[in-house]
C-alpha cells in the first residue's frame, strides 16, 4: 500500500483524501457532501454549480415534449467515463461493472421516463444528490463516478492548487503531465474537453479530492430517505388518538412487513413521495433537512 502522503513524502495535515495510489479505495466522492462542505473556495462553489447545471439540463430535456430533447437528456447521461483519476470507489461497481457509460446512462433516462417521472414532475429531483433516491441501480458507486465527472473541472482546478501548493508533487523526479479530460461546460451546458496538467503517479494520472467530499457512504441514501422520511410519512398518516389522548403510530418494522411497503427497490420511495407532494408535503425536502442537520464538517 502506498499512500498519497507516502508516494510524495508530504507529511503534516492535508487538505485532500489521501487515497492509496495503487489500488480502489473504498470512499466515494458524495454530491451532497460537496454541496454541504462550502469547502474549499472557490472549487466548492464551482462544483455545486457544475451538479445543478447538469441535472437542471437532463430533466429538463426528459419531461420536455421535443423527441430531441429528449434524445439530447439521455446522450448527456451517456458521456461517463470510468473517472480512476482519483482512486475512489469499486470499478467492479462503477460503470464498468454495469455495462459501460452508454448502458448506465439509457437505464437511468429510461427510469426518468417511466417509474421516475412523477417525482421529476414535482420537482423531487431537482438536485444530482437525489438520484439514489429514486433510480434503481444507482448507489454510491455510480453517483461518485456521475458526480466526479460533472465537477472535474473543479477538481482539476484543485489538484493545480494543490501542485503549487505542495512543491513535493514536481520533486525527486515526479511529475506532473497534460492531458485531454472530459468536462461539463457551465456556459453551453453540454459535455467539451479541456487540457489539465495533472501529478502522475505509479505512472498514472492522479485527481486529488479535497477532504470531506469523499466518504465511505452517501448522505442521501435510498435506505436512509425509506427508513426515515418514507417510513416516517406512513406512520404520521396513519396515527391516530388513543384513549390517553396520544397519537398512536405504527412501528416501523411492521410497515417494513406489508407487502404494499416492503423495501422493493426505489418503487416503495416513488410511490410515497408522491402521495405525500399531493397532499402537501415535500418528503425530499424535509429529508435533507434532517440530513443536513446531522452533518458533521470534517475537513
Amino acid at each position: 500500500m502506498s499512500r498519497i502522503s507516502d508516494f510524495y513524502g508530504i507529511t503534516g495535515s492535508l487538505p485532500f483524501v489521501d487515497v492509496d495510489i495503487n489500488i480502489d479505495n473504498l470512499l466515494y466522492v458524495d454530491p451532497h457532501a460537496v454541496r454541504l462542505s462550502k469547502n474549499p473556495q472557490p472549487f466548492a462553489m464551482d462544483a455545486v454549480r457544475s451538479m445543478d447545471s447538469f441535472i437542471d439540463q437532463v430533466t429538463g430535456d426528459i419531461l420536455s415534449s421535443s423527441v430531441a430533447a429528449n434524445r439530447h437528456g439521455e446522450d448527456l447521461l451517456q458521456h461517463f467515463t470510468e473517472p480512476w483519476e482519483t482512486r475512489l470507489g469499486m470499478a467492479a461497481e462503477g460503470f464498468s461493472g454495469h455495462g459501460g457509460a452508454a448502458a448506465v446512462g439509457t437505464m437511468i433516462a429510461d427510469t426518468f421516463r417511466t417509474d421516475a417521472r412523477a417525482v421529476l414532475e414535482i420537482g423531487a429531483l431537482k438536485r444530482l444528490e437525489r438520484l439514489p433516491l429514486f433510480v434503481e441501480g444507482v448507489d454510491k458507486d455510480i453517483t461518485s463516478d456521475i458526480t466526479t465527472r460533472i465537477i472535474f473541472h473543479p477538481l482539476a482546478a484543485f489538484t493545480a492548487q494543490m501542485v503549487a501548493d505542495f512543491p513535493q508533487f514536481t520533486a525527486g523526479g515526479h511529475r506532473v503531465e497534460s492531458f485531454r479530460r472530459q468536462f461539463w461546460n457551465l456556459s453551453t451546458r453540454e459535455w467539451d474537453e479541456i487540457g489539465v496538467s495533472l501529478p502522475v503517479a505509479d505512472g498514472k494520472p492522479l485527481l486529488l479530492v479535497p477532504v470531506g467530499w469523499g466518504r465511505g457512504s452517501l448522505l442521501m441514501s435510498a435506505r436512509r430517505y425509506y427508513g426515515k422520511s418514507v417510513l416516517g410519512y406512513v406512520q404520521d398518516e396513519e396515527a391516530y388518538v388513543g384513549g390517553d389522548g396520544k397519537p398512536i403510530k405504527s412501528n416501523k418494522d411492521e410497515l417494513r412487513a406489508r407487502p404494499s411497503l416492503k423495501p422493493r427497490g426505489r418503487k416503495t420511495n416513488i410511490d410515497v413521495t408522491v402521495r405525500a407532494d399531493a397532499n402537501g408535503e415535500d418528503l425530499p425536502g424535509e429529508f435533507t433537512t434532517y440530513v443536513d442537520g446531522k452533518w458533521t464538517d470534517v475537513a
